[in-house]
This record gives C-alpha cells, structure tokens and sequence, in this order.
C-alpha cells in the first residue's frame, strides 16, 4: 500500500526536491546567488544556507519580490537581501559569491540571447574563482508524477544552444548538463579563469 502511496502523491513533497539539492549542491555556510523568477525554488535554496551563509536574490519586478518573500515565510526562512533590477543587469561586487543558481523560466526566457549572454558574464563576474553556476530548467513532478508544464520561450532557448551556450558565452569552462530527469535539467559551468 506504502509504495502505491508514493507512486500517487510521488513520494514525500520534499523528497521530489531532493534531485535540486543535490544537482544545485547548495552547502551551509555558502554565498549564493540567485537569479530568475520560481520563488518556490529560492526559498527551499534559501533553507538549504542558513544562517551562516548569505543569500541574494535577484528579481525582476515587486510583484516577483513579494512572491519571493511570502514563499520563503511559508517554508520558515528569512531572505534578507532581495535585489530588484533589470535582467541581464546583475548588481553586486567581483567574486561575492560561491554558487549562482539561474531559474530558466519566464524572465530568462523572455531574454534575448545576447542577453542572456549579457547574464552570464555578469553571474561570472560575481562568482569567486572556483564558484559555480548552475542552471535550472524546469520542476520536480507533481500529483501523479506530473510535471508542470513548461514555459513559453524554452523551445527557442534550446534552439539557439540553451544553458550550456549561454554559460559558455559567458566565460565558464568547462559546461556540462548534470541531470536530465523527471522533466528538470541541471547545467553547470564552473569559473576557472
């Protein structure tokens, strides 16, 4: 019965994000960035942090803020530092992070690609050497092992050579895609230069 269980409700809610912790590798104690527009997705990160680490979010809108602040009240963490700005813009100092993660949905979609290019030379330039960006694509499944649908904009991203393009355009060597399961996608690129 057990396991028919979890075939229906797809496990334990937090066990369908457990394949994010460990394609993002979020640590206690790190600096992260991130950036996009799945507020659900920050607060879990924001949880994986604590206290010891620092967290930036960087939004495109109010409306995204607010979304980003009542997520991470529900899952009981407090993110301090929401930066509001105009993507590929990213505000911040060389090298304050350790890890960036990069949501692939509607604001970066809606980027064209030199923007998107525009977005990984800044993540680049905001990771310390040896710093890692990491980009997302898509979300843990749902009700009956559902995944969400899509958005608008991924099929021409893919096209013009998706994540690892842009990583790469933006400076990071090497890029490799991680995970590509359950309808998520996991590429990173590491800042060795």
């Amino acid at each position: 019965m057990s396991s028919f269980r979890d075939f229906l409700f797809n496990r334990d809610h937090s066990d369908a994000w457990s394949l994010v912790f460990a394609m993002t590798g979020v640590r206690l104690g790190e600096r992260q960035l991130l950036i996009g527009d799945d507020a659900e997705l920050f607060a879990r990160l924001a949880g994986k942090v604590g206290l010891t680490g620092h967290l930036a979010v960087v939004v495109a809108s109010e409306h995204a803020a607010a979304r980003v602040e009542a997520a991470a009240a529900s899952a009981g963490v407090l993110i301090e530092d929401i930066r509001r700005t105009t993507l590929p813009e990213v505000p911040g100092d060389p090298g304050q992070f350790d890890l960036a993660v990069l949501n692939a949905g509607p604001v970066l979609l809606s980027l064209r690609g030199e923007q998107r290019e525009a977005l990984a030379r800044h993540v680049h330039r905001a990771l310390r050497m040896g710093g890692r960006a990491v980009v997302v694509e898509g979300r843990p499944p749902r009700f009956f092992g559902l995944v969400r649908t899509q958005p608008e904009g991924l099929g021409q991203f893919h096209a013009e050579g998706g994540a690892t393009r842009m990583l790469e355009a933006g400076g990071f060597r090497p890029v490799r895609v991680l995970a590509d399961r359950d309808g998520q996608r996991f590429t990173e690129g590491l800042k060795t230069a």
